[in-house]
């Protein structure tokens, strides 16, 4: 069995044939990101399974049965999980076992891994969320990854999400007409209204952004009002100087009129 991995391994280019490690085989149109090693724990099953049957649908959708299931025991290491692995190797080997496609495969190991357990773990973290800064898609998305396998459903799993939201848009939604019934409406009807008060926040920045520009701008530019109260003060001290300045003021040509015998 480990002859037949290592075979498997050189085919998709993952490794030479001395078994260094080389790039990927040429042909590959798309990079895929590397699995994690999983190595029995409880909690990572799912995540792990999940990056299984995204790899094999990218990579190895043409391999046989047997050639995908051996890919997947190369990233089953460490811990519990090293026992199980070599049973399963010799199981496969011996044709005691044999599997129709690689998922049933997959259904086997979650249930080998997951169990209960991974039950226990989904929905202690589910009981635990809460939307805080995130935007509602974000948590939403989150809230979905944990409710998958918690054995939360219907009613229970709406109100861990209305628990879990933010408590001005959970009131907003309470006080609808219309409430939502199933989960899929509470997550479209929390992300519409989510969506709108977000688009409401920024139009008030933005108006009164404009508002504190235009109030800026008025204290630094003079009224016409202004400019002229005070050229109307320069004047009437000018005025008050005598001398050469009375010009400015219209007396001195009066007085030069009356002294000047001209009536």
């Amino acid at each position: 069995m480990q002859v037949q991995i290592q075979a498997l391994l050189v085919a998709q280019g993952r490794v030479g044939a001395g078994g260094a490690a080389t790039g990927p085989r040429e042909g590959s149109h798309m990079e895929v990101a590397k699995l994690a090693i999983f190595n029995g724990e409880a909690g990572r099953v799912g995540g792990f399974i999940t990056a299984c049957r995204l790899y094999i649908k990218m990579k190895l959708r043409g391999n046989t049965v047997e050639e995908q299931v051996q890919w997947v025991l190369t990233y089953v290491q460490g811990g519990s999980a090293d026992v199980w692995k070599e049973n399963m190797m010799d199981e496969l080997e011996s044709g005691e076992t044999e599997y129709e496609s690689v998922e049933e495969f997959l259904i086997c190991l979650r249930k080998e891994f997951g169990g209960g357990e991974e039950e226990s773990v989904k929905a202690a973290e589910l009981r635990k969320m809460e939307q805080g800064g995130k935007t509602m898609e974000e948590f939403i998305q989150e809230f979905k990854r944990a409710a998958r396998g918690s054995g939360y459903e219907g009613r229970p799993l709406v109100e861990e999400f209305k628990r879990g939201m933010n408590g001005g848009i959970r009131r907003k939604l309470m006080e609808a007409e219309n409430l939502p019934i199933s989960i899929e409406q509470w997550y479209r009807r929390a992300m519409a209204l989510n969506r709108n008060w977000r688009e409401n926040r920024r139009e008030e920045g933005r108006r009164r952004s404009a508002e504190a520009g235009t109030e800026n701008k008025l204290a630094t530019t003079p009224s016409v009002a202004k400019k002229a109260t005070t050229a109307s003060a320069g004047d009437n001290r000018a005025c008050s100087n005598g001398g050469s300045r009375k010009n400015k003021c219209g007396g001195s040509k009066r007085i030069r009129a009356r002294g000047g015998g001209s009536f």
